[in-house]
């Protein structure tokens, strides 16, 4: 394996014992760098290989909606491991406790894991490192190039990362070896994991779950296909149209590492389809999702006021005290009951199918700043509703995006006006120009 796409987080002796991959957020066995890395350890070492879960019973707001997609892709990854003799321990509780307890009651020699920005993961990781006396690597599993190798500092915009990105995809863009059936088998006893029960445990708000969108690598591929044939090649005419179905649908799979990004980008590269939708697609897959992960990694505020660019805070403040026309609480927001159709279209698409068109999200987001008191009050109702409904919640895109909306990050200063100062404005009427807003709102009050 390429070694710029692993990194050593912790050195220390390595004793003779299994390799763990501790998973976390690229949750699927075929095409995920971090696993193919640790069986290529445990080959060399000619010793056992088995795949840790660590389960937090609560997590940033997430709620059955996400948690149930979650562990029905995680049984489905234990099936999988199985065909390959590779056992899988679902653990439950804190990560810098469970992981370095399961590492010394199993005499783990060295553990990989996988890579993410998030500011809660990497105090996880920080956790577990103190705590433990062996090796401890990481593999960015989730982008096309690694976060770290991909640039050291947190990029403007897109327009910086881009070239880096593009200067190293011969590099990094290749297919993926095979994950073989591990030729060591595990001395220890493997408990059967009961995922009736795993969920009684959990302590999590009953948002239902959705069953339009079926969790799981296999269901994943199944999407992708579907996406290849029927939609990639009009991408370009309707990926911005709210009115008809013509994005992806992979954003779920892709945020719980149920299929690779590589994956996607090598089927779309080789789609017979005409380079305007191709690059278009590769576009938003690759540049604008791997330029989220380096704004959460190099920027540890990126949920907060205080990670908006300074141009970007310096407006804000200077129209604080603007007049707002109307103004809505938090259930008011949850519950569709603003004055604007639209806006409740969006909100109700959310709540129901949990996931809301991409377009529609920046609409939705810069209403919320424009009918709220303050831009750290918008930021923190447009997480919540975010991360409380939508299966993609808790993400570097979902973060990312927030930002971009309410606080301009990634952005430039526009003409200054009331409430937004130089933030970038989206108004009914421009969406009414752009597509069937009609049309949009009949279907989600449909629903």
């Amino acid at each position: 394996m390429n070694p710029r796409r692993f990194r050593t987080l912790k050195e220390a002796p390595t004793r003779q014992g299994p390799v763990l991959l501790w998973m976390s957020r690229d949750q699927r066995v075929n095409d995920n760098w971090a696993l193919l890395y640790a069986q290529e350890l445990a080959k060399e070492r000619k010793v056992p290989l088995a795949v840790v879960f660590c389960l937090v019973p609560d997590f940033l707001g997430a709620t059955m909606r996400q948690y149930g997609f979650m562990l029905k892709g995680l049984h489905e990854v234990e099936e999988n491991l199985a065909k390959k003799h590779i056992p899988f321990f679902l653990l439950t509780g804190p990560p810098e406790d469970e992981i370095p307890k399961f590492i010394e009651q199993n005499k783990a020699g060295t553990l990989v894991k996988d890579f993410d920005p998030l500011r809660f993961k990497c105090q996880w990781t920080g956790g577990v490192a103190k705590k433990i006396g062996i090796p401890l690597y990481e593999v960015d599993a989730h982008n096309i190039v690694p976060c770290w190798a991909a640039s050291p500092k947190q990029e403007f915009a897109a327009y910086t990362i881009r070239p880096k990105i593009k200067r190293m995809l011969p590099e990094f863009l290749e297919e993926f070896p095979k994950l073989n059936k591990h030729p060591v088998s595990w001395q220890g006893k493997i408990p059967e994991t009961d995922w009736p029960g795993i969920q009684k445990t959990l302590k999590v708000v009953s948002i239902p779950e959705v069953d339009w969108i079926k969790p799981g690598e296999k269901q994943a591929l199944r999407i992708l296909k579907i996406f290849l044939e029927k939609k990639l090649p009009s991408y370009t005419m309707k990926r911005n149209d709210p009115a008809v179905d013509g994005q992806s649908n992979l954003s779920p799979y892709l945020h719980f590492g149920q299929i690779a990004a590589q994956r996607v980008a090598l089927e779309v590269e080789n789609a017979s389809v005409d380079k305007a939708s191709r690059d278009a697609f590769l576009e938003e897959l690759i540049i604008r999702r791997e330029l989220s992960d380096n704004f959460c990694f190099y920027n540890t505020q990126y949920d907060k006021f205080e990670g908006f660019p300074e141009w970007a805070r310096k407006t804000l403040n200077a129209h604080r005290k603007d007049r707002r026309v109307y103004s809505y609480t938090l259930r008011q927001f949850e519950y569709a009951k603003t004055h604007d159709e639209l806006w409740n279209a969006a909100q109700t698409e959310m709540v129901k199918r949990g996931k809301m068109h991409g377009y529609m999200r920046m609409y939705w987001a810069k209403k919320i700043l424009e009918w709220t008191a303050s831009p750290e009050k918008a930021i923190e109702i447009a997480i919540y509703l975010n991360d409380r409904y939508e299966l993609d919640g808790r993400d570097p895109n979902g973060y990312t995006g927030i930002g971009w909306s309410i606080g301009g990050v990634h952005d430039r200063a526009w003409n200054e006006r009331p409430i937004f100062g130089k933030i970038r404005y989206m108004s009914y009427n421009g969406c009414k120009s752009k597509f069937d807003v009609k049309k949009y709102i009949q279907d989600m009050n449909s629903w």
